[in-house]
């Protein structure tokens, strides 16, 4: 450290997710901010994200594990058989006022 200062790193924590329309994702940031994450490309590129094609499955399964975005597929909040996102992806998405209705 030089001059006395702190070397502080800002890594986000995500403190609720709300599912919107059209595989949508609001996320309420350690920051304040409320982010708009759009899962629709992940979805559409198959692999893991297949599970939550289905919009009841994406909606019913949206939880917080581990301080980040992610859908407990597995439905015994397991961290090792969700689907989560990485907080950095969540915390570079755009910033929204707040949710627009659902």
């Amino acid at each position: 450290m030089s001059n006395n200062k702190l070397d502080v790193r800002f890594y986000p924590e995500i403190y609720q997710a709300v599912a919107g329309k059209n595989y949508m994702v609001y996320a309420y940031l350690s920051d304040g901010s409320v982010r708009e994450f759009d899962v629709a490309p992940l979805i559409k590129q198959g692999g893991v994200f297949r599970k939550i094609e289905d919009e009841t499955t994406f909606r019913n399964t949206l939880t917080v594990l581990n301080g980040t975005v992610a859908w407990d597929v597995a439905g015994n909040r397991n961290e090792y058989e969700c689907i989560d996102i990485d907080p950095m992806t969540i915390f570079k998405c755009k910033i929204v006022p707040e949710i627009p209705e659902i």
